[in-house]
C-alpha cells in the first residue's frame, strides 16, 4: 500500500528532536512523498525541509504567509516567494487563505495577502495551497477575483458541499486531515462521500489534528498517522483501503510529480 501525506509541517519546532527519525517511520508504514508548506515568517522553517528534501527526494516543499501572519506579508517577503518560485525551490505557494475561526488577522488583511500570494502563484505557474476556517465563500471570491486557474489544493478541508463543489469546478482537489475520524464529524464524512475520486487527497496536518485513535493520547501527529484517515475516508466511501490509498497517491503524483518512493 502506497500513501501520501500532502500536507505535514515538519518544519516546525515539534519535529526538532527527531525531524528526519520522523520521515522513516512514516516511509516504514507506507508513505511515499510527503508535501511540506514553509512558514516564511519563521527563518528556521524552510532550511529544516531544505534539509530534509536534500536526505529524502520525495519530501516536498511549499511555501507562503499563513493567513494568522497576514500582516506579515511585506512586499519584501513577496519578493522572497517570488523568488524561491523562480529557482524551482517550492513545488506550491501556501498555505496561504483565510481564517474567520480564530480571526487572528484582520480580515480585509487577510483577503489582501491572499489576493497578493495567489497574483503570484499566477505569475509562477504554481497551484496553491489554501486554508479555509469558516471562509469558504470569501476563499471561492477571491480565487475569481485574481482570475486564479492555476487549482491546488483545499488543505484540512472542513467546509460544507457548496464550497467543496466550487473549488472542485475550479480546478481544486480536496484534501482531508484527522478531522475526518472524530466522532462529531459525521457531516463531514458525507461531504467527503461525495467528492470525485480523482480529486481525493489525505493529510495529517502534522503536529496537529492526530487521529483517532492517537487522538486525545498526548501524542503528536505525523505522517505515519495518515493511514487512520485514508481508513476512515475509504469506509466512507464503501472502498477498501488499498484503493483509496491507491486513488489519492495517484491524484498527488498527477499534481506533484515525483520520482522514486519513500526516499529512495
Amino acid at each position: 500500500m502506497r500513501l501520501v501525506d500532502s500536507h505535514a509541517h515538519l518544519d516546525m519546532p515539534e519535529f526538532d528532536p527527531d525531524r528526519a527519525e520522523t520521515v522513516r517511520r512514516g516511509f516504514a508504514a507506507g508513505i511515499v512523498a510527503i508535501l511540506c508548506p514553509a512558514d516564511l515568517t519563521r527563518p528556521a522553517s524552510l532550511p529544516a525541509l531544505e534539509s530534509l528534501a536534500a536526505e529524502f527526494p520525495t519530501v516536498l516543499a511549499a511555501a507562503g504567509v499563513h493567513p494568522h501572519q497576514a500582516p506579515a506579508l511585506t512586499p519584501g517577503r513577496l519578493g522572497e516567494l517570488e523568488e524561491l518560485a523562480r529557482r524551482g525551490a517550492i513545488r506550491a505557494i501556501g498555505e496561504i487563505g483565510l481564517d474567520y475561526h480564530y480571526d487572528l488577522a484582520p480580515a480585509g488583511v487577510q483577503r489582501r495577502a491572499l489576493g497578493e500570494q495567489l497574483a503570484a502563484a499566477a505569475r509562477a505557474g504554481l497551484p496553491v495551497i489554501i486554508h479555509s476556517r469558516l471562509a469558504g465563500q470569501d476563499i471561492v471570491a477571491a480565487i475569481d477575483g485574481e482570475r486564479y486557474h492555476g487549482g491546488g489544493i483545499l488543505h484540512c478541508f472542513t467546509e460544507d458541499w457548496a464550497t467543496a463543489r466550487a473549488a472542485l469546478d475550479r480546478g481544486f482537489y480536496i484534501s482531508f486531515s484527522g478531522i475526518l475520524t472524530f466522532p462529531k464529524a459525521g457531516d463531514l464524512r458525507e461531504v467527503a462521500a461525495k467528492v470525485p475520486l480523482d480529486r481525493l487527497l489525505v493529510e495529517t496536518d502534522s503536529p496537529y489534528l492526530a487521529p483517532v485513535p492517537y487522538r486525545g493520547s498526548g501524542r503528536r501527529n505525523e505522517p505515519a498517522f495518515v493511514v487512520e484517515t485514508a481508513r476512515v475516508l475509504a469506509a466512507a466511501r464503501g472502498l477498501s483501503l488499498e484503493d483509496l490509498a491507491e486513488a489519492t497517491t495517484r491524484n498527488f503524483s498527477g499534481l506533484f510529480p515525483f520520482e522514486g518512493e519513500g526516499g529512495r
